[in-house]
């Protein structure tokens, strides 16, 4: 939220020399975030200038400009820069006539971008200065010609500094409101919080207003539903001004505190309303009455139905939707934007005013579905306060009687349903029990008082009910809150928590600790990725695409509405980034949660009111209806896994990266991999592996490990070859040991051979291997597969693997004749099962 200082001054009192970073300071004791400070960037001597004369003059490229001869002091006077009084200027638009009072920035003034005026030699002339537009004064995007200040209702004198004509002095600090601080986004709230801070005098701005209800007009509330508890708007007033002129312009100071506040200034009537929004939180829509047909009704959408919004689009309805109508449709999306049939313009001479309070979840879901952010349901979503809204209008009719010479009609409606906030029990011991500070109880009845609850004091403690503008406040939690907000979170004393002795991480906490640090130490990077996918994301890597998957039922973003069943689809999204960025060479890992659905439990826990804890069945009742959600870890590699260099080629990462990253995973609980040939969906074809361990329970399948599918790859934009492993850490950490236990150390010589062996191409190399640990016995300390080869000078559907063996004994130096014994009942088993012969 930006705060204009002068505005804000309205509402509290402000030091004479208060600045943004001096406000933003007291802000933050009571919890807002600083962000910053802003102006109109403009400095130094710019003036109100007359136009005395000015010559056409054409160019040789065909462009026509002015010479002007300028005033921009009083006659005989000396103007700001110290210069004369008239000056010669060249300027290029063409809007101007002889005797307009116009916008003169004298040399050493400075612009918005670092621009510095000076006189400058350009078409033959010295232009003494420049007149200036609205957009190279930072008021709006406005440069079809410069400012006639005429045109905006003003006849200062010559020479009158004109950054305080148009307000463009005027600054304005910037504050990051927390979703549940909606009140804050206005001039009202912050002003509020201030006072709170620096304990100077709050001047309420719903005390200039002394709203009349409007009647006559016919106006319905449609919406009832059983699957809602409460309607759309509960709150819902129509004002009426006639006789409106929509052509005079928005006055400067209105412009400048719009822009500061950063809006753009668009029209009289509906720069009107974005200030009373501004100034009193509550977001106002104004229809040019002559436009509507027969009387308004806020419903729900009906299928089919479509709405021209004010942004000239198309926007297909869904039946959750909240809609103003009419009698020939939908004219607005309720709390969203209003629709392009009812917009009001130059031409409008009646004006309807609307101010309502919608339900929050319904306008941010209505702003979600149609990816339709707006100032209006940005406040309507965290919170409007329920009983500003006759006021809010109230306000706007009286800026349109001044600013656009209308008068106010008692032709409106007044619809009034809210119910009154309940009363919060705060047990008089419960805050400094929580907090850690003794508060009294008149501390505590002050600063409730003080941000406007209604505090009252029974046996034992407080009923509080809140303010309007608080829908926050929902228990006595949040009243202490306030409490330690108010009085300051200094007086909070600081006390380390003494862990409990015998207490440590957990096996699978060990475990964790240890494979995300051997995969960052062995170069990896880890990243973090939202868990939400598309529902095509998530069948990319599943083995049917009727697999069952989590769906959501209010996604952030519409197309992202499952929850994850892999983890690869995410880091496949970073992977694009980072190359779309200029990283090319990526190796990147994540760690968390995937999300299979629970078989479907139909279980009322009846969960108890208040305060009362649920029984231990029930909380059993709610868990089994939670998605089972494993733990996995996975990694994408892209580019080159050693750069080129002086001397060194560069070395194009593969699927043998991805496999040696699931092995350094698995060696980290001290286990070892089995690798075995695997077609999963996904990945490619004839380079992936399934990754395995095998234990003395078993054998069990941890995931894959490859390339991916080409085509995949092609489709996100992504090179042809990338590679990638995912692995269920919670199946692997349930068959990990426990306690990792170091092997001996071989101290007696070792013996080493080559074995090659010829096999048909069918059979994994895992296998093989597996026989020839068995075959080989107990000598056999150490086998790796060297070489997998297939090619000329070997039969038909065979191929040679080769493996080098390492034999010991622990308790003597190993014999040749006792390793090549180990190694023939090796090639014994191999035969046996495979077919397995010596390759000569």
């Amino acid at each position: 939220m930006r705060v204009p200082l002068s505005w804000l001054a309205e509402y509290v009192d402000l030091p004479g020399d208060a600045t943004p970073d001096s406000v933003m300071a007291e802000l933050v004791k009571i919890g807002l975030e600083e962000e910053g400070s802003h102006s109109f960037g403009v400095s130094g001597p710019v003036v109100v200038g007359q136009v005395l004369e000015f010559t056409p003059e054409e160019q040789s490229n065909g462009k026509t400009i002015r010479w002007c001869q300028v005033r921009v002091a009083a006659e005989g006077m000396k103007a700001a820069d110290g210069g004369d009084d008239v000056r010669g200027i060249v300027c290029g638009a063409s809007n101007f006539e002889v005797g307009d009072k116009v916008v003169v920035c004298l040399p050493g003034a400075v612009l918005p971008g670092d621009f510095h005026i000076t006189p400058r030699k350009t078409y033959g002339h010295v232009s003494d200065g420049m007149m200036a537009s609205a957009r190279e004064l930072n008021l709006n995007d406005d440069h079809a010609g410069i400012i006639r200040l005429h045109e905006l209702g003003l006849d200062p004198k010559v020479g009158t500094d004109a950054l305080e004509v148009l307000n463009l002095n005027e600054k304005a600090a910037e504050v990051n409101v927390t979703p549940d601080r909606g009140y804050c986004f206005s001039i009202r709230g912050i002003a509020r919080e201030y006072s709170h801070a620096t304990g100077s005098d709050f001047r309420d701005p719903i005390g200039n207003v002394h709203p009349e209800a409007g009647h006559g007009f016919s106006l319905k509330i449609d919406d009832q539903s059983p699957i809602r508890e409460k309607i759309g708007s509960e709150r819902f007033v129509l004002r009426t001004v006639k006789g409106v002129d929509a052509k005079r312009p928005t006055p400067p100071w209105m412009v400048a505190r719009l822009k500061l506040a950063g809006m753009r200034s668009i029209s009289l009537i509906v720069d009107i309303t974005n200030y009373a929004m501004l100034e009193l939180g509550q977001p106002i829509h104004a229809y040019d009455l002559d436009k509507i047909q027969g009387g308004m009704v806020v419903r729900r959408a009906k299928a089919g139905e479509v709405l021209v919004t004010l942004d000239g689009q198309e926007r297909k309805l869904h039946p959750e939707d909240l809609v103003i109508a009419d009698d020939s449709g939908a004219i607005g999306l309720a709390g969203v934007m209003g629709g392009l049939s009812t917009e009001v313009s130059e031409t409008t001479v009646n004006v309807l005013i609307e101010a309502a309070h919608f339900e929050p979840i319904s306008i941010a879901r209505t702003a979600r579905r149609h990816k339709l952010p707006s100032e209006a349901s940005k406040r309507f979503e965290r919170g409007v306060d329920s009983n500003i809204a006759e006021f809010a209008a109230g306000r706007v009719v009286q800026l349109l009687e001044v600013q656009a010479l209308g008068t106010a009609d008692s032709l409106g409606a007044d619809f009034r349903s809210h119910r009154a906030a309940a009363p919060i029990w705060l047990p008089a011991d419960f805050a400094s029990g929580l907090v850690g500070v003794d508060y009294t109880a008149k501390e505590i009845v002050d600063t409730l008082t003080l941000i406007g609850c209604v505090v009252a004091s029974v046996d034992g403690g407080f009923e509080v009910i809140p303010p309007t503008w608080r829908p926050d406040l929902r228990h006595k939690t949040d009243l202490v809150e306030e409490v330690a907000r108010i009085t300051g979170y200094d007086r909070i004393p600081t006390r380390l928590p003494v862990a409990p002795p015998g207490r440590g991480l957990t096996a699978s906490q060990r475990h964790r600790r240890s494979v995300i640090t051997a995969l960052a130490n062995s170069g990896h990077v880890e990243v973090l990725n939202y868990p939400f996918v598309s529902a095509q994301q998530n069948t990319w890597f599943a083995a049917s695409t009727d697999t069952a998957r989590v769906r959501l039922a209010n996604p952030m973003q519409g197309d992202l509405n499952e929850m994850r069943t892999s983890i690869l689809p995410g880091l496949m999204d970073a992977l694009r980034r980072n190359i779309a960025r200029g990283l090319t060479d990526v190796a990147i890992f994540e760690e968390g949660s995937v999300f299979i659905p629970a078989p479907p439990v139909k279980v009322n826990p009846g969960l108890p009111a208040g305060d009362a804890r649920p029984t231990d069945a029930q909380l059993q009742a709610l868990a089994s209806t939670i998605p089972v959600q494993p733990k996995r870890i996975a990694g994408v590699f892209a580019g080159n896994r050693v750069a080129q260099q002086v001397g060194v080629s560069a070395v194009e990462t593969t699927y043998q990266d991805a496999i040696q990253a699931a092995r350094v995973v698995v060696r980290s609980v001290g286990l070892d991999l089995v690798v075995r040939q695997a077609s999963p969906a996904g990945f490619h074809p004839g380079r992936t592996a399934e990754l395995s361990v095998s234990t003395a329970a078993g054998t069990f399948v941890l995931g894959y490990a490859g390339e991916l599918d080409p085509k995949l790859t092609s489709e996100n934009d992504l090179p042809r070859r990338v590679s990638a492993f995912e692995i269920d850490l919670s199946q692997l950490y349930a068959v990990a040991p426990k306690v990792i236990q170091a092997g001996a150390l071989g101290v007696m010589p070792a013996a080493t051979q080559d074995l090659s062996l010829l096999v048909p191409s069918s059979v994994p190399a895992a296998d093989l291997q597996a026989a020839i640990t068995e075959g080989a016995g107990p000598l056999l300390e150490r086998i790796v597969l060297v070489d997998d080869y297939r090619g000329a000078n070997l039969p038909e559907g065979q191929k040679s693997l080769t493996f080098a063996l390492r034999f010991r004994a622990e308790d003597r130096t190993l014999t040749q004749v006792e390793a090549s014994e180990a190694r023939d009942s090796a090639v014994f088993l191999a035969s046996e099962r495979f077919g397995a012969s010596l390759r000569a």
